[in-house]
């Protein structure tokens, strides 16, 4: 990783806080503006989003939109027809044609939240545009809302991001012959915003395939107090549990917060295979079950703090395109390790090895089953090494 410094880093925790904070970057972007997102719903959020961009390009602003042709395929024309009479210019990252066969570039998506105004502001984090609740029948009051953070970036690392951004609009636009879609030349670098360090960390299939899992293995490799990883879809490969029972071994602290509630049922069974193995090791596993956990973040000796989309999984680490930022600042790790041990606290449920050796027979079975089944998944796929 190569942290930029000079920046200013604001930590969003769910939709309530990150879509109004969007809302009012893109009201305020005079030039251009990227925004990257793997599912863009047909809801109030979507509207919400899609006005505020139409608004940018009615205006003059250059707006970007790339979206994934699986997450978003149901992308509704009305939000397409209003982009296009403003002016804006929409992408599509792999369009689903033809029939469905099991493929595994049909699994290449792109997964990446990231946002990118006027090269001096940025987002980035888990947060797709749908709204905050899992149906519209949700009470707040009573309901939490999905589990999720964004960061909000001023300063030279935003023009980074604005870089990444328009490096994969150009390779999308050359690959669908949109060549009059590509985005004007890099503006100069954002002035200092503030006194933070940052880096972005993003993984493709080509010079970066392995960067974010390097930089997890990174931190894991030299943490000597304390480790928290919050994150929604948990299938670690061989090399990260291998690093995550020596950093238990060696007195680290290691706490996961996982989802608890059942969102896919073979991902949920299957991932609890490795669970086993974790508490013998040390590692404290709590089970998010207030509502859906879609948070990837991490905290390393309370220096380190992480946010991004990238699960700590297979489809996430070897095969979709993904973005993480790294922030090298206690107060910003303080921050989110208070959150997520709030979540830990207060919406979750610890998990004990003598309780976890003492479950159902047919809950065991389920489990070893999916386990095996995903072990074989991964094989087939070519990943026989990650498992």
């Amino acid at each position: 990783m190569q942290y930029v410094g000079g920046n200013r880093l604001t930590l969003l925790r769910n939709g309530v806080q990150y879509f109004p904070a969007l809302v009012a970057a893109l009201d305020a972007a005079r030039e251009e503006v990227f925004l990257e997102t793997y599912i863009f719903a047909d809801d109030e959020t979507g509207s919400l989003v899609t006005d505020a961009l139409a608004r940018a390009a009615a205006r003059g602003v250059r707006v970007h939109l790339l979206i994934d042709g699986f997450g978003a395929r149901d992308f509704p024309a009305r939000f397409r027809d209003a982009l296009e009479r403003a002016g804006a210019t929409l992408l599509v990252f792999r369009p689903l044609m033809g029939p469905s066969r099991f493929r595994r570039g049909r699994l290449r998506r792109m997964h990446r939240k990231l946002a990118a105004i006027d090269a001096r502001v940025a987002f980035v984090g888990g947060i797709n545009i749908i709204d905050d609740y899992e149906t519209p029948y949700d009470d707040p009051r009573v309901t939490p809302p999905r589990y999720d953070f964004a960061v909000r970036i001023e300063g030279p690392l935003a023009a980074e991001i604005r870089g990444t951004a328009s490096r994969l609009w150009h390779k999308v636009a050359w690959s669908q012959a949109r060549h009059r879609a590509l985005p004007p030349v890099q503006p100069a670098p954002a002035p200092a915003a503030g006194t933070q360090r940052g880096a972005l960390v993003f993984r493709d299939s080509l010079r970066h395939r392995r960067d974010i899992e390097n930089a997890y293995l990174g931190c894991l490799e030299a943490s000597r107090a304390e480790v928290i990883i919050a994150c929604a879809y948990f299938f670690p490969g061989r090399r990260f549990r291998r690093a995550l029972i020596d950093a238990a071994r060696r007195g680290v602290r290691v706490r996961l917060l996982l989802q608890g509630k059942i969102e896919y049922a073979f991902l949920h069974y299957a991932s609890r295979g490795l669970y086993g193995a974790f508490l013998d090791a040390g590692i404290e596993i709590h089970e998010y079950n207030a509502a859906n956990l879609h948070a990837k973040a991490a905290v390393f000796d309370q220096r380190i703090g992480c946010v991004g989309s990238s699960n700590i999984d297979p489809l996430s680490l070897l095969l979709a395109r993904e973005a993480n930022v790294f922030a090298d600042d206690a107060a910003f790790a303080a921050e989110l390790r208070l959150n997520i041990e709030e979540a830990m606290r207060v919406g979750a449920a610890p998990l004990q090895a003598d309780e976890w050796k003492r479950q159902p027979f047919w809950r065991r079975v389920r489990i070893w089953l999916a386990y095996g089944i995903a072990r074989n998944v991964i094989s087939f796929l070519g990943f026989e090494r990650y498992h």
